[in-house]
């Protein structure tokens, strides 16, 4: 008789997208195929809140209710307060995909930055812990975590310095990391994928998005997750079976799930 392998958890996936229209009962299936037990779907605006839901209603997906700071043109001030309605009414496992894009120049700072403090608030108000995005704008993020205060989360695509890393680890975040280091050019994001406590750090494919150095050319799919788990066991030195319990047992501490 042998032990049952541990399943994935696929903290940070856009199942609801359109790339994934013609095939997503196939999609869905190939990555429990390849392991994957847990999907977090993450919303970026008001407009496909009810789409996210769905990926829990038919594949029993976690999911976070948020407004993109990238979507920041689509978003209106009725939206902020419809968000805290579907929180309520719908319950999701966490407050996301929020937080500061600083890398495009057309999305203004300060509308960002006051989004984004809303949403902190409306999450530590029900406890609930937050998906962050954080592009160019780690520092920044972290300012507004400390001033608000959540209970914690996942850093979405962490791509910041050892002192960054170490000040979300002591927030109560987990970091994700996912196809960017499948890339040997990534140097920092592998170093740390591969010197930080494997205590600290959860998987994600951000499906359909950030594709892995073997597929550049095809959109991301969540079965690609079980090769992350084992670049990252590779650029560790440590046994594929611990990176993958230990990383889902993060997940489910940084959700708050039971």
């Amino acid at each position: 008789m042998t032990d049952t392998p541990p399943l994935l958890f696929d903290t940070h996936c856009h199942l609801d997208a359109a790339e994934f229209a013609a095939d997503r009962d196939a999609q869905v299936a190939q990555a429990r195929a390849a392991g994957v037990g847990e999907i977090l779907a993450p919303a970026v605006e008001q407009a496909n809140f009810a789409d996210t839901l769905v990926m829990r209603a038919r594949y029993g997906c976690r999911v976070a209710l948020g407004l993109h700071p990238v979507y920041l043109p689509r978003h209106r001030p009725e939206h902020l307060e419809q968000l805290a309605d579907w929180l309520d009414r719908e319950r999701p496992d966490a407050v996301g995909e929020i937080g500061l894009d600083f890398y495009l120049p057309e999305l203004d700072p300060a509308q960002q930055e006051a989004l984004f403090v809303a949403q902190l608030r409306l999450a530590r108000a029900r406890q609930l812990p937050v998906v962050l995005h954080l592009r160019r704008a780690q520092d920044r993020v972290l300012k507004y975590l400390r001033q608000v205060g959540v209970p914690g989360g996942i850093a979405h695509a962490f791509n910041g310095s050892r002192q960054q890393a170490e000040a979300f680890i002591a927030l109560g975040f987990k970091l994700g990391f996912g196809g960017a280091m499948t890339y040997s050019g990534s140097q920092r994001i592998r170093q740390l994928a591969a010197s930080l406590p494997l205590s600290a750090l959860v998987l994600e494919t951000d499906a359909p998005d950030i594709r892995p150095a073997w597929a550049p050319d095809t959109p991301n799919a969540p079965a690609n997750l079980h090769r992350f788990a084992q670049v990252l066991a590779e650029l560790r030195g440590e046994p594929l079976d611990e990176v993958i319990a230990t990383t889902t047992a993060n997940a489910r501490a940084a959700l708050l799930l039971r």
